[in-house]
């Protein structure tokens, strides 16, 4: 319930100093930030946010909550996550269960069972990541898979292969399933 007081109210609490240009009326720049604030995505903003006519990327209404200098509650920035993905069984199925974990705490940032694995899939997995958490000044520990260097380039995130030390802690989360 606190995160939907934030919503009622004036907007005068947030401070668009940072604008530079006003491609976006200010009263939808706070709108957008309103909304994700109180949990929407940045995805789910940005389809919101059409509804009055304007198109801006996730990454610009990420930008404008960076700006403000306002973070979703339940929003992260770990230095680092270790990143994998493992095949399970299911009732005699393949499927890849894609995680991102903090070493640092063992928390399990975000999760997700796919039924095959593709650069594709992974590229989808660290943009819900990305909406979930902030991620840009990240290290992402990997392993040697290929479709996780690939998506990670491609997506403008570090990262830095590693097959022991801090990576483990996914792996840990692994076993345990």
């Amino acid at each position: 319930m606190a995160e939907i007081t934030r919503l009622s109210g004036s907007s005068d609490w947030i401070e668009l100093d940072f604008v530079e240009r006003e491609r976006t009326p200010r009263r939808l720049m706070e709108l957008g930030i309103r909304l994700h604030l109180a949990g929407l995505s940045l995805s789910n903003t940005i389809s919101e946010l059409e509804k009055f006519g304007v198109q801006r990327s996730w990454k610009a209404v990420h930008d404008w909550v960076q700006k403000a200098g306002l973070q979703p509650v339940s929003g992260k920035a770990p230095n680092q996550i270790a990143l994998d993905e493992t095949v399970i069984r299911i009732n005699d199925q393949k499927y890849w269960l894609y995680a991102a974990a903090n070493p640092e705490t063992n928390e399990l940032l975000h999760i997700r069972l796919y039924s095959t694995t593709t650069t594709a899939l992974t590229e989808m997995f660290l943009q819900e990541l990305r909406e979930k958490h902030d991620v840009e000044n990240t290290v992402f520990l990997v392993d040697g898979a290929q479709h996780l260097h690939t998506a990670l380039q491609r997506a403008g995130l570090r990262f830095q292969v590693e097959r022991s030390g801090n990576r483990n802690s996914v792996e840990r989360i692994f076993r345990e399933i």
